[in-house]
């Protein structure tokens, strides 16, 4: 079996390396410099040379793994991300997804049904109009995208953490895992802890409308702590698991925890 790549094509690897210390968080990047960081030292945490393409992409795993692991550590359940007034919305809100808008999916409401899996109590299938029914609230958050642009939009739907709670799912487990009707099976996981934020939301609705098929119809889910491709649109079903699945992006490099 040929190796799977983790690096994206084109990228330089030694500016990719550079690239991981700087989307660190602060208290690890500090602790990089005063250790006296540099890619001679980030070499001897896997003991390899750098130049080598394989060696590189395994340190470059070990970079992030560390980077995960820190940001799940100092990550505070209870802080909120910034909310914004109507005012701040950004309009147009920008589509965005690694494919075109008329390559977006195209998912039929009155077939779908999103299928739920793994560790809760409850696996009956839920349909559009069982999911409307549920109490929703709104927020008006900013989407930060890996590529260094942001926007500002209104969002619509029920707390993740009141879904798993009505499901009977078992908190204890590790992740939340998202498939999605996207090309290429697009799929993400996400960390219990993130999940049960309280900003962590089953989304609807956009500016108050049924979600449009830019933003992920039938539903997506919205996590403002995270960047932006961990917030999977036009979801299909959720699996409650102490099993790491991977996940779209992350299977190419990027962080899995990727958030405050």
């Amino acid at each position: 079996m040929a190796k799977r790549s983790f690096l994206i094509p084109g990228v330089d690897k030694r500016l990719l390396i550079k690239d991981s210390l700087k989307v660190m968080p602060d208290l690890t990047r500090r602790r990089f410099i005063t250790g006296g960081a540099s890619l001679g030292a980030l070499t001897l945490l896997t003991g390899c040379d750098v130049v080598d393409s394989s060696s590189a992409e395994e340190m470059l795993k070990t970079v992030s793994k560390f980077n995960d692991a820190v940001q799940a550590f100092i990550f505070n359940p209870d802080a909120l991300a910034p909310t914004f007034p109507e005012s701040a919305i950004t309009k147009p809100f920008p589509f965005n997804a690694y494919y075109d808008l008329d390559e977006a999916p195209e998912v039929d409401g009155k077939d779908w049904k999103l299928e739920v899996r793994g560790l809760v109590d409850n696996k009956k299938p839920w349909t559009l109009d069982e999911l409307y029914q549920l109490p929703q609230v709104t927020q008006i958050t900013r989407h930060i995208c890996v590529e260094g642009w942001s926007a500002i939009g209104s969002w619509t739907g029920t707390p993740l953490r009141d879904f798993l709670k009505l499901i009977g799912a078992d908190t204890r487990a590790k992740y939340v895992w998202f498939q999605c009707a996207d090309k290429d099976g697009y799929n993400s996981p996400l960390d219990m802890r993130s999940a049960l934020h309280p900003q962590t939301q089953i989304t609807f609705k956009y500016a108050n409308e049924i979600l449009p098929r830019a933003y992920g119809f039938p539903m997506k889910i919205r996590v403002p702590t995270k960047l932006g491709f961990k917030n999977p649109k036009y979801v299909v079903s959720m699996e409650v698991t102490n099993e790491y699945k991977g996940g779209y992006w992350e299977d190419q490099g990027y962080n899995s925890f990727s958030g405050s």
